[in-house]
């Protein structure tokens, strides 16, 4: 049994960043226990990524998950009618995606068994 005060960091990662930010830090040597989740205004699908490290590997957890959820724009297309019968095309709109909203809190205890 360990013992060790730390970090519960809990990032909440947009569309489908999780995949690689777990694989980044799985190779690192970071384990995390992934949630799906619905937030925020536009009810988009997201996913919570819950990571308990020791306080002096929260820099390399903030920076893998800086690297791996950088926003980014897309395009999408929407129709602009009411009605899709209506016969107007879909106009081309930019959206962002990604990023990551992210949470660290104190822990007074770590243990793995």
């Amino acid at each position: 049994m360990e013992h060790a005060k730390g970090k519960l960091i809990l990032a909440v990662l947009q569309g489908d960043d999780y995949e690689t930010t777990v694989r980044a830090l799985n190779k690192e040597g970071f384990f995390a226990t992934l949630l799906s989740s619905t937030g925020g205004f536009l009810k988009k699908k997201s996913t919570t990524v819950m990571i308990g490290v020791e306080n002096e590997k929260v820099p390399q957890v903030m920076e893998i998950l800086h690297r791996c959820t950088k926003k980014r724009t897309e395009t999408t297309y929407q129709s602009l009618s009411v009605s899709p019968a209506a016969g107007m095309p879909a106009m081309p709109m930019m959206k962002t995606v990604g990023g990551a909203a992210v949470f660290v809190l104190n822990l007074e205890q770590i243990e793995k068994f």
